[in-house]
């Protein structure tokens, strides 16, 4: 008996699935409930007749109608009187607590990547430096702003910086004597 090959012949066409028949059905019955509704309104209309008033409705006549009396003329004092007055308002002076802060903006290993972030920060108008620091795992650049004698002037700083898209500043105390 001689082997058949099967690569060659190809596939077997299948079956497309059967189409569903059209609900004739449905759509008679629908047809016939237009149809119905149709005649329905065809035979209504001009059933409603019109009823006359047994009595006509006598219109009066409107008196006119007084006219509104002015209204009376506002007098507002503190238009006048806030002008001319200040208020005072007591600041507490902050003591100075001796603590500098500074904000460090990133440690990079190499000079130049923190010398564009530098760019950057130069860029929202702030001045910043890169200092080189030695570890235990090398040598780090650090950008960093400051010192401010206040944490606020920090903050400040960092909301700058932050409105440029660098967000990975941080306030420390300051450690760089």
């Amino acid at each position: 008996m001689a082997h058949k090959d099967y690569v060659s012949r190809g596939r077997a066409n299948k079956a497309p699935p059967p189409k569903p028949p059209l609900p004739w059905l449905r759509i008679v019955i629908t047809l016939a409930l237009f149809a119905g509704f149709g005649y329905f309104l065809w035979n209504i209309n001009g059933s409603a007749k019109q009823e006359k008033a047994a009595h006509p409705v006598q219109i009066k006549e409107q008196e006119p109608k007084e006219a509104l009396p002015k209204p009376p003329e506002e007098e507002w004092e503190f238009i006048e009187v806030l002008p001319n007055q200040t208020v005072e308002v007591e600041v507490p002076v902050e003591e100075d607590d001796g603590i500098r802060w500074l904000v460090q903006c990133g440690s990079f290993r190499q000079q130049q990547q923190a010398e564009e972030m530098r760019a950057k920060i130069a860029f929202a108008g702030l001045e910043s430096q890169v200092r080189p620091s030695d570890g235990a795992k090398g040598r780090w650049y650090r950008v960093l702003l400051g010192p401010f004698d206040r944490k606020r002037e920090a903050e400040k700083s960092r909301h700058a910086i932050r409105r440029t898209g660098i967000t990975t500043c941080q306030i420390w105390q300051w450690n760089l004597d």
